[in-house]
């Protein structure tokens, strides 16, 4: 198994698409509500476009033996003193397991540390999230707090574990997977 990681495009649209609408079930409770329009070519197309304008967002594909098998970004750049931004991920159920996540976010941080000249990044997990958790374990994160009603997702306000990782503490190297 090959995981990679390739800046997002355009061009991923229709096999995005297809892989959201075979993920929809298994992300709906890891996620924000979704207007239905998000699961079709043109929201996907609108998705990417809008992403691809920031200029605080580093959004990318996860591949693994070159199939999209989800999706990897770095938001909230910022530059200056901090040098710092969010991480976030979701991979397909098909791709769930086996250790895909894992390498994903060991690419990210790669990236991050040495492409985007980045001093920390930090993710966040709900309470339950286990395998999130761990796979941020693994990466070298460490937890730093608990945020009460942090993010609306599925619909709740809901509380979430707090993890970073600084330059310094970075790994710099591939875990072994999930």
């Amino acid at each position: 198994m090959t995981v990679t990681l390739r800046p997002l495009s355009l061009d991923d649209v229709p096999e995005l698409t297809e892989v959201l609408i075979a993920s929809r079930a298994y992300l709906t409770p890891w996620e924000p509500v979704r207007d239905e329009s998000f699961f079709t070519p043109d929201g996907q197309a609108q998705v990417v476009e809008e992403v691809l304008r920031a200029d605080n967002l580093l959004h990318h594909v996860i591949l693994e033996d070159g199939a999209i098998a989800g999706r990897m970004n770095l938001s909230g750049i910022v530059r200056g003193p901090f040098q710092s931004s969010s991480l976030g991920y979701w991979v397909a159920p098909s791709r769930a397991g086996r250790g895909v996540a894992t390498l994903a976010v060991a690419e990210a941080l790669r990236l991050a540390f040495t492409e985007y000249d980045l001093h920390r990044v930090e993710a966040c997990t709900l309470l339950h999230n286990e395998r999130s958790q761990r796979v941020l374990l693994k990466s070298g994160f460490e937890r730093i707090g608990m945020a009460p009603r942090y993010l609306k997702i599925a619909g709740e306000w809901q509380d979430h574990y707090l993890f970073q990782i600084v330059a310094e503490n970075w790994l710099g190297s591939a875990p072994s997977g999930e």
